[in-house]
């Protein structure tokens, strides 16, 4: 591992004298997928492509009557239904996995038309991410309310998953920024997931004095809540040419998740360890999650595949509950979503790290 890491590295730097020319060649080489040891799954249920030439859309929210709100990575959110409408988000920075990221409506979205959009920004001179909160109009946003700001940021690491919860707080994914340090620093946003009101103050019943509602994470991407109402998350592991320990974990109240003390099957006192992980031989690079039916459902970049777990017996579950659906067949995927029943997932070809086709990137619906 050590060599090959070594090799890229000098491939690095030799392409970097000759410009760009082959820097999509190696983006995919260096992200490409491992092989895996899960089971694929056949799908019986119904798909349909219900949306393309998307740009890196990161997340996916349903408005009341259907249409869906899409943000795409690089500033535009997409309302995606009857009209069409497009609206550009100001102040964001895309860089490598940062921009326009996750979506949320608010829980009395029918009164107040607020949504709720993560996002990077160099606002400041410094590049930060935040969560601003807008009013939706019939063709535009409105009445720009920062929700929380100065969360740290990097070139990749900025997590960016938003979603309330049962218990109608805002939940928010921050990565590590690139200084896994910070994940094990309770007075840092970096390396967590938060919890806020929806005016974003503090809720008063959270464990620290701050929006901190766990740590010890390396850059969670997709969060989802079960039947029953906890909280699971996938996170991205220390994932190189070949290695994962991608993690799937069940959040809970305080709790340190151990990154970057301990990975995959490591375990320390004071520290939880994933309910499953991907080993060292495979990566999953799990993005968005979505629970329906017994079953969460999370996507796969370097995997590319959406991944099943059967979670019927949550305090038992293991590597051996997963399974892959559509295994390699639309690519690296990123946004899951569910909505009445059915399964909503993107594809995120166009991201720097696939081979998009022309129509790429789309929105497919599943029903389980």
């Amino acid at each position: 591992m050590k060599k090959l890491l070594q090799g890229l590295a000098v491939v690095v730097v030799l392409l970097a004298g000759f410009g760009y020319v082959y820097r999509d060649d190696l983006m995919r080489l260096f992200f490409r997928p491992t092989e895996s040891s899960l089971n694929s799954e056949t799908v019986s249920g119904e798909k349909e492509v219900v949306a393309q030439n998307l740009v890196t859309p990161w997340s996916i929210a349903f408005l009341p009557n259907g249409d869906m709100l899409v943000p795409e990575r690089e500033g535009q959110l997409q309302r995606i239904g009857d009209d069409g409408t497009r609206f550009a988000i100001e102040g964001v920075q895309e860089t490598s996995e940062g921009g326009l990221l996750g979506t949320a409506l608010a829980p009395n979205f029918g009164q107040s038309k607020q949504i709720y959009l993560y996002y990077t920004t160099n606002r400041s001179g410094t590049l930060t991410n935040q969560v601003d909160r807008y009013v939706l109009g019939g063709d535009a946003l409105t009445d720009r309310t920062t929700i929380i700001a100065n969360i740290p940021a990097a070139s990749n690491h900025n997590g960016g998953d938003i979603a309330f919860g049962p218990d109608e707080k805002l939940y928010v994914t921050t990565g590590d920024a690139a200084t896994p340090d910070s994940a094990q620093d309770t007075d840092s946003l970096a390396g967590k997931i938060l919890r806020l009101n929806p005016d974003g103050s503090v809720p008063s019943d959270n464990p620290f004095e701050n929006e901190v509602w766990s740590y010890g994470h390396r850059n969670p991407q997709g969060i989802a809540w079960d039947g029953d109402g906890r909280l699971w998350s996938v996170e991205h592991g220390p994932s190189g040419a070949d290695t994962g320990r991608d993690e799937l974990n069940q959040i809970k109240r305080g709790a340190n998740y151990g990154w970057p003390v301990i990975t995959g099957d490591e375990s320390r006192d004071g520290m939880q360890a994933p309910v499953a992980n991907s080993g060292v031989d495979e990566t999953w690079a799990p993005g968005g999650m979505a629970y329906v039916d017994g079953a969460l459902y999370f996507a796969g970049l370097r995997g590319q595949s959406l991944y099943k777990v059967d979670i019927s017996s949550p305090n038992d579950v293991s590597l051996s509950d997963l399974s892959r659906l559509f295994a390699d067949e639309y690519g690296r995927l990123r946004a899951v979503t569910a909505h009445e029943g059915d399964i909503y997932f993107t594809t995120s070809n166009r991201d720097g790290r696939g081979s998009p086709s022309a129509d790429d990137d789309k929105i497919i619906r599943f029903t389980p």
